[in-house]
């Protein structure tokens, strides 16, 4: 009686408001602390110093930074496109929120019931996410074509070619997972690595993921929308202030929604052994804990990655993808089927 009137209540729909509120607010503080983070590791990497004079260790450069952004002159171009240039960033952005409503952020675990906190769960939230994440290419062509720029257009165009090369294979691991598990449903997969991760069984799969969603999220080597020695700032050259702003965060919360995204489908999520969450307040905490520190250990190997590994060409971007992660990601998917057909 008791576990139904707290199921009851943590699955109140104004509970899941608040809390989808309070989760917008988290992903927008980590993005910041993650700009920070990556910040620093950079200089530390090159031997600079990296933000260290406003406050400890630079951390109020994050406030100065933001201060700045909404402060400075809001530039339209005089031959943009003004309705799209407004709106184009508000879009990319949507497309964060969308994905913010199916992802969860952790679970809490009561007397061995498992409740993720997350603002909504569906039954093919793995499916919601995917195609709503790619939204935002709509809001890159926006903010490119409107800035009646050359250089935006062409990295919008790169853009393009990366994401319809490198969603095709990602969205095959995907399938793949939720064959292994048997649910669309993105809770339900991390629930059912318990006790052996998916990237065991699957350790193509969790590479080829890997690589496409590095390239779904723009990360260096594959920056080839922006590429600073070529096109300026590609995509958002002609942005300025705020509007600049949006599109700086965006990428670094897609990168944290992605790190999640792997953790989620091949890293466990946040299952840890009964023992464990077994007393009341460890399983409040522990479970959340554990999940949020393979979130940070995949956003440091991103970071790590960026300041190792030069950045591609575009044909050498688009041969990757066509070429060798295809071909790959079909292969895991004929593996992950006989693994089930066979029981395993």
């Amino acid at each position: 009686m008791i576990m139904m009137e707290l199921t009851e209540i943590l699955f109140n729909p104004w509970l899941r408001g608040i809390l989808g509120l309070c989760l917008m607010g988290a992903i927008f503080m980590g993005a910041m602390l993650v700009v920070w983070f990556e910040r620093k590791l950079a200089a530390d990497v090159q031997q600079r110093l990296g933000p260290s004079r406003v406050g400890p260790h630079g951390i109020f450069q994050l406030v100065a930074d933001a201060i700045k952004l909404l402060t400075k002159e809001d530039i339209i171009p005089a031959n943009a496109d003004k309705l799209l240039f407004v709106f184009g960033p508000m879009v990319l952005m949507g497309s964060i929120f969308l994905m913010l409503v199916a992802i969860p952020f952790g679970a809490v675990i009561i007397n061995g019931d498992t409740y993720p906190i997350a603002a909504t769960d569906m039954d093919i939230s793995v499916l919601y996410i995917e195609a709503v994440s790619a939204v935002s290419v709509i809001g890159i062509f926006m903010i490119a074509y409107s800035s009646n720029n050359k250089y935006s257009l062409l990295g919008a165009f790169r853009n393009f070619a990366r994401m319809i090369g490198y969603e095709v294979p990602l969205g095959i691991c995907v399938v793949s997972v939720a064959i292994m598990a048997g649910s669309l449903n993105i809770i339900d997969i991390a629930q059912a690595q318990n006790p052996l991760w998916f990237i065991i069984k699957q350790p193509i799969g969790f590479v080829v993921f890997f690589i496409a969603l590095m390239a779904d999220m723009g990360r260096l080597p594959f920056d080839q929308n922006e590429s600073e020695e070529e096109l300026i700032a590609g995509w958002i050259t002609e942005y300025t202030g705020m509007r600049f702003g949006l599109g700086f965060f965006a990428e670094y919360i897609h990168m944290m929604l992605g790190s999640m995204l792997v953790v989620l489908l091949f890293l466990g999520g946040w299952n840890l052994p009964t023992v464990l969450t077994s007393n009341m307040l460890l399983g409040i905490i522990l479970p959340t804990a554990f999940f949020l520190g393979k979130v940070s250990l995949v956003i440091l190997t991103i970071i790590m990655i960026r300041w190792a590994v030069p950045r591609f060409r575009i044909d050498q971007v688009v041969d990757l993808s066509w070429k060798k992660l295809l071909p790959l990601s079909l292969l895991n998917l004929g593996w992950v089927i006989a693994l089930v057909l066979l029981g395993v």
